[in-house]
């Protein structure tokens, strides 16, 4: 009986052997095809591929682009509809010809709470300013609101500040499928506009910091 027993584990021990060896033939005989097919490639093929490859990665983050642009765009337009927004610029042309680079947290359009504010911040540390920052703010009410989208899905809205130091129209344009936008400040009561451009956030999820105002 125990002879018995040996002999069919030594069997199933050389049958458990054939079979792992017939799996490892079977991986290398499958590697080195792999490996003849990969070499039967030209170097013009081989750059061909690598090119295709590159360009499906660039489609796709492209497309992951215009869709983060597009969400962007829709928050944009649900703020200014809202009331509470911010423009916060990155430059800023003024009305004789020159345009400064600026801080966008400082430097911005905004309306919230039916309160409209503009403020500038050229960091003059050097220089007196009403706000401390190297500029000005001047916040004033918010009245007559108007907002209209072109055929080409660009929004332009519009609305009147009105307050002690500041009189004067805002003219807000957000470029279609973007949040990309600038900001005409016209002062009624002179030609000194000045234009803001950079990009629209609601205001709650803006950075500005509003220095010491001119009150309204």
């Amino acid at each position: 009986m125990l002879l018995i027993v040996i002999g069919f584990v030594t069997i199933n021990y050389l049958s458990m052997r054939k079979v792992l060896l017939f799996f490892l033939l079977f991986v290398v005989g499958w590697q080195m095809e792999a490996f003849a097919q990969e070499k039967k490639m030209t170097k013009a093929e081989r750059e061909a591929e690598w090119r295709a490859e590159r360009m499906k990665k660039k489609a796709a983050e492209v497309e992951l682009e215009h869709t983060r642009d597009s969400i962007a765009f829709l928050q944009a337009v649900e703020a200014l509809r809202s009331g509470s927004w911010a423009l916060e610029a990155s430059n800023i042309s003024l009305s004789n010809g020159v345009t400064r680079f600026v801080t966008e947290n400082t430097n911005f359009v905004s309306v919230n709470n039916g309160i409209g504010t503009v403020q500038t911040a050229f960091d003059n540390s050097n220089v007196y300013s009403p706000n401390g920052l190297g500029g000005i703010t001047l916040q004033g009410y918010v009245s007559g609101g108007r907002m209209s989208q072109d055929a080409d899905g660009n929004i332009y809205y519009s609305y009147t500040l009105q307050g002690n130091n500041v009189s004067a129209v805002v003219y807000v344009t957000l470029a279609a499928n973007s949040n990309h936008a600038s900001a005409r400040v016209d002062p009624n009561f002179s030609g000194n506009y000045i234009i803001m451009n950079g990009f629209v956030y609601s205001y709650n999820n803006s950075g500005v910091f509003v220095g010491t105002t001119s009150y309204y």
